[in-house]
């Protein structure tokens, strides 16, 4: 494949995984900040169901076709430290990575402060990647899968993990159903507060 169209591909699915976004309203401050305060479950639900997706998608693919798996060295110091700078991060700014450009398109001018900031941030990391790399290497385990820990199959054990998690988003539909959460954050929107794009966020909890 060309790099022209290596790009384009890249374009495609960018605008796909955009679209996505934002009818699902996952990209939404209200909706990621709701669901760090455990008010609503949205988010969750869409990364439980890209989870699902993938794991199907990975059984066929190894379980059918043969394709060889690449999976990487788990790390613990960069998952733990990594995972609490980004969920604080989230939880602050009402976005991440992935929605902030979403969020931009949408029309949320807070968006641009946090893309401004993600760049920075890759700046700041690849000028001092080295001590960084050093401060975090800790907590290696190598290499780590449930086929080494389960005698079947990867593609077997990634279907009953897709089964499994299938069933977790029934029971959280149940609990806490989509529709009744986005009118919560509608209502969380539309009280008292400036409804203009950007400013959307869903108030603290009491």
């Amino acid at each position: 494949m060309t790099l022209f169209w290596m790009i384009v591909l890249g374009l495609a699915m960018g605008l796909v995984f955009g679209i996505a976004l934002e009818k699902s309203r996952v990209m939404e401050p209200g909706v990621l900040i709701g669901q760090f305060q455990f008010r609503t479950f949205i988010m969750l639900k869409m990364f439980l169901a890209a989870t699902t997706t993938g794991l199907v998608v990975l059984a066929v693919l190894n379980g059918g076709f043969g394709v060889p798996l690449g999976p990487k060295a788990a790390a613990w110091g960069p998952v733990i430290v990594g995972g609490l700078i980004l969920g604080a991060g989230i939880a602050l700014a009402g976005a991440c990575p992935g929605t902030a450009l979403a969020q931009i398109g949408a029309g949320y001018k807070d968006a641009w402060a946090v893309v401004a900031g993600g760049i920075l941030g890759a700046m700041f990391y690849s000028y001092n990647m080295d001590w960084i790399h050093a401060a975090l290497d800790w907590g290696s385990a190598g290499k780590m899968t449930f086929v080494d820990l389960i005698p079947l199959p990867f593609w077997v054990l990634a279907l009953i993990a897709a089964a499994l998690l299938v069933v977790l988003m029934v029971v959280l539909e149940k609990i806490s159903p989509s529709a009744m959460e986005k009118a919560g954050v509608d209502v969380a929107m539309d009280d008292g507060s400036d409804t203009q794009a950007g400013s959307a966020r869903l108030h603290p909890a009491e």
